[in-house]
């Protein structure tokens, strides 16, 4: 392992021009744009590096990079990377420092986005590979990638492809898109993903927004939509529809124990965010469960009237609010939304339009399984210590994987957890880049 450590040394100046590269190719999803030359773009860099590369395609749908290097000394394991090419919009462009695809570097970060989110991942595991096959011609298992380009957007078509391409995509583990480093520069090994109910609920009471002297004779949809949403959840956060929780099961002592030993800067957090304190005074272990473990009722959004600058005395003719709940193991989608929307005619707004806008079950990897220990042994090696996370309070299509490819996934990457991902400023830590590519490396050598 030491050529190939010291061949990451000694070629981050081109893992740093090819993020920069990926970064000056916009792919924002959901606008469509540059969705194509970035996938072509991606698969020419895959292809540079010496892996096979084809770009596969599903009517109505952006178009999936797949990569794949097999192994002649250990052709019977294969590991999966999955990532997106896909990046988030860009605006408010007048918050960024400099253009957000310039890919600027200042000291030991590159600026854009997509550099941490998620093109900053994929490079470190192109690059990863990539040592191992110019510096021993082969790689110590097979290798494949999965990269998708609507991840931004729900993934709402990587459920299609991995059912039509299952046997091409088989595999032993996978290693997920993304991975945080925590401020202490500790790599979080993610075993899990929450799920996700994400809606949009619509009420209309007349043909045109009118004078709003006329709301005693016209009723206003912005306060029946408020009535409506306050039967859904009470002030401490908990969900009041029939049934929510039914199968909802309690942390086993495992995950009990890997929350109790993971470390959480709690003061470091309110700082980063700005808050005094946590939803309903939590502190401790309670933070942690409940990132890892409970449902949520989050109002994302809401759409009614007049909000531009000053004054306007207007009654609104619609009122929109758009909700995402997180799910975790166990909770189905489908279920879910039948209960949400039983939960409304029950309390007498079956008037109030439902749009579903995406639905993912969560998803977790058992703690003991064999692949779990090799991603702790290589985290160490390459980044003297590491953090195990039972489960991301984030979503992502992990359930759609581990269901359809029944094989392990786990996340563990590069960026760091305050790199303002989603946000003005998003960067990656050219440090990090470089520990995470020697990660991978190892956990390649060691699968």
């Amino acid at each position: 392992m030491k050529k190939i450590l010291e061949h990451i040394d000694d070629s981050m100046p081109d893992l740093i021009s090819d993020l920069q590269t990926l970064i000056r190719q916009p792919s924002v999803s959901a606008k469509n744009e540059g969705i194509e030359k970035c996938a072509q773009l991606v698969s020419k860099m895959l292809r540079k590096s010496g892996i096979k590369s084809e770009i596969l395609r599903l009517k109505g749908a952006s178009p999936l990079v797949y990569g794949e290097i097999k192994s002649k000394k250990n052709p019977h394991r294969t590991i999966l990377f999955y990532n997106h090419y896909d990046v988030q919009p860009a605006e408010p462009f007048e918050l960024w420092d400099d253009p957000p695809f310039s890919g600027k570097v200042k000291g030991n970060k590159i600026f854009g986005r997509g550099s941490a989110d998620d093109k900053g991942e994929l490079v470190t595991r192109i690059k990863a590979v990539e040592a191992f096959l110019q510096q021993t011609g082969d790689v110590p298992c097979n290798v494949k990638f999965v990269i998708e380009g609507e991840e931004e957007i729900g993934s709402v078509n990587i459920e299609k492809y991995l059912k039509k391409y299952q046997t091409k995509f088989s595999c032993d583990g996978v290693i997920w898109e993304f991975g945080y480093v925590d401020a202490k520069n500790r790599p979080i090994i993610g075993l899990g993903m929450k799920g996700l109910l994400y809606v949009e609920l619509t009420v209309r009471e007349s043909i045109r927004d009118a004078h709003s002297s006329l709301a005693v004779i016209i009723k206003n949809p912005a306060w029946r939509l408020v009535e409506a949403l306050n039967t859904l959840r009470n002030s401490s956060g908990k969900i009041l529809i029939r049934d929510w929780y039914k199968e909802v099961t309690p942390f086993s002592k495992q995950d009990l124990q890997l929350l109790s030993s993971e470390p959480f800067d709690e003061s470091s957090f309110k700082s980063e965010y700005g808050i005094t304190e946590f939803v309903n005074g939590k502190k401790g272990l309670q933070v942690k469960k409940a990132l890892a473990g409970d449902p949520t009722c989050n109002i994302a959004g809401m759409i009614s009237g007049y909000t531009l600058q000053g004054a306007k005395t207007v009654l609104p003719a619609s009122a929109s609010v758009k909700i995402d709940f997180r799910l975790v193991p166990k909770m189905q989608p489908k279920k879910q939304i039948s209960r949400l929307k039983t939960h409304l005619k029950k309390h007498g707004f079956s008037d109030i339009d439902v749009k579903v806008y995406h639905g993912e079950a969560a998803s977790r990897t058992n703690p003991a399984d064999p692949f779990v220990d090799v991603v702790k042994t290589s985290a160490k090696a390459s980044f003297g210590s590491y953090i195990v996370n039972v489960s991301n309070a984030g979503t992502g299509p992990m359930h759609s994987f581990a269901n359809i490819l029944r094989a392990p996934c786990i996340s563990i990457g590069s960026t760091y957890m305050y790199a303002r991902i989603h946000s003005p400023n998003e960067f990656a830590r050219i440090d990090l880049l470089k520990k995470t590519t020697k990660c991978m490396c190892h956990i390649l050598d060691g699968f």
